[in-house]
């Protein structure tokens, strides 16, 4: 019960942090940010809100300037889908789905460089 709660309160004091030093996000032209919000299509980030690493990919998605769905994990039918098709229970993890496959990226720094790659 102690760690849970210690782990919570450092989650929060992670996110508020992350809150007040937020990144710049990338300046794009109207037809640019369009170009780039159309190839989010097919993505989301599930996640916990307070977790340290799901706040780093959020700050690299908010840095690269696009709207990528969330999914927190705290929604049961978020959860369980990702159990079932993602096959385990850990956040970060960004499904990816294009041209009818789906696949599923685990660990922050694989998702930023994806992210990155994509959008930077």
């Amino acid at each position: 019960m102690v760690v849970k709660a210690v782990r919570n309160g450092l989650g929060l004091v992670i996110v508020f942090v992350s809150w007040l030093t937020n990144p710049k996000p990338i300046k794009r032209t109207a037809a640019e940010q369009a170009d780039a919000q159309a190839r989010t299509e097919g993505l989301a980030l599930y996640q916990r809100y307070a977790c340290p690493f799901c706040v780093k990919t959020r700050r690299a998605i908010h840095r690269l300037n696009v709207d990528i769905e969330i999914r927190d994990i705290k929604n049961t039918a978020y959860r369980d889908e990702l159990i079932a098709q993602g096959g385990r229970v850990m956040v970060p993890c960004l499904r990816i789905e294009e041209g009818g496959e789906v696949k599923w990226l685990y660990e922050s720094n694989d998702i930023i460089q994806f992210l990155n790659a994509r959008f930077g």
